[in-house]
């Protein structure tokens, strides 16, 4: 049974980092990783992005479990996977974590409408734990705003 879209997402890149530049990589799978990931059977949320010694950039802890369906040439549910961006955007990227410090976060992953296994990344520099609280009370503020409205309008 494959679910028509995929979209796992990791929520708590946009609690635990300040967001700014996206963009959206391809990455290197073998068949049987995509076919756990056509099930939903993937997770971003403790993954991150790093530049190996030949300037190409790989996420790191991302877990795609077993395919079920596999003999005994299944993947490994951590590996390293490879992300397919073009130079320009892979030397900004690089610049941008040698000078500044900021990391690079998975968002989302998703499969596009031909069929590829797509991820969503971000230059992100880590919050302090007073802008995590505001983060917080954003989200309260606009949850008891919506149960007013509620409330109000019936």
């Amino acid at each position: 049974m494959v679910q028509k879209n995929i979209n796992i997402k990791n929520k708590k890149a946009r609690f635990e980092y300040e967001l700014f530049d996206k963009y959206t990589a391809g990455i290197v799978l073998a068949g049987t990783e995509i076919k756990s990931i056509r099930l939903g059977k993937a997770s971003i949320t403790e993954s991150f992005c790093e530049f190996n010694e030949k300037g190409e950039l790989f996420i790191i802890n991302m877990q795609v479990d077993e395919y079920s369906h596999a003999s005994h040439f299944n993947h490994k549910p951590k590996a390293e996977r490879k992300l397919l961006l073009n130079k320009q955007e892979l030397r900004k990227l690089r610049k941008e974590v040698n000078t500044s410090g900021s990391t690079i976060v998975p968002l989302n992953l998703f499969i596009n409408e031909k069929g590829f296994a797509k991820i969503n990344i971000a230059l992100a520099k880590g919050k302090k734990l007073y802008d995590k609280r505001e983060t917080m009370k954003d989200r309260d503020n606009k949850r008891d705003l919506a149960r007013i409205k509620k409330n109000f309008n019936n």
